[in-house]
């Protein structure tokens, strides 16, 4: 729901904040990706099957030292990441259905994340886990204890009056893990 203008304009006045840019589209997005890469995003991740040519996005993000990732809706069978294993930085399975925020957790996911951690252990190079849908405070520490090393929580934050405070004990509930 951020265009490029937006966090190019973000960048701008927060210019160390990582910014993770997940691309929900379904056709085609060269101009797109490149758009956000011009924009500052540090890490891009496109669904494979809503493109023809997803290994070669993933190359154009990687080669202008942006991250690349690829997302797995909760009924796309994580070996189908397999192939691209070797042009990922990052893989982002989601535990909702995307399209609408404040879902709750598919409890499938935990063992879709397990799945996910075991097979990136084989990949060539180190790649991060990210989970995105339903993370909680009273859950994170669960997804993190299933392999998940980076998360998205939209609604947990901003449904909430102090998003500071919420980050932070989000944060803390990651530290008694650790």
């Amino acid at each position: 729901t951020v265009g490029p203008l937006v966090l190019e304009a973000l960048v701008k006045r927060f210019p160390n904040l990582p910014v993770d840019v997940h691309l929900m589209v379904q056709h085609d997005s060269d101009q797109l990706i490149r758009d956000f890469i011009s924009a500052g995003a540090t890490y891009i991740s496109i669904h494979p099957d809503s493109t023809t040519e997803p290994v070669r996005y993933l190359e154009t993000i990687r080669s202008q030292g942006v991250q690349a990732g690829i997302v797995l809706n909760p009924d796309q069978a994580i070996a189908s990441a397999k192939a691209f294993l070797p042009y990922l930085d990052y893989l982002l399975i989601m535990s909702v259905f995307p399209g609408r925020g404040g879902q709750s957790f598919i409890p499938a996911s935990l063992e879709r994340l397990q799945e996910a951690k075991q097979m990136l252990r084989e990949a060539p190079q180190a790649i991060r886990l990210e989970v995105d849908g339903g993370i909680k405070l009273d859950n994170i520490q669960q997804v993190a204890r299933a392999g998940a090393d980076m998360f998205v929580a939209g609604t947990a934050i901003f449904g909430t009056e102090d998003y500071t405070a919420t980050v932070q004990a989000m944060r803390q509930q990651l530290e008694q893990i650790h």
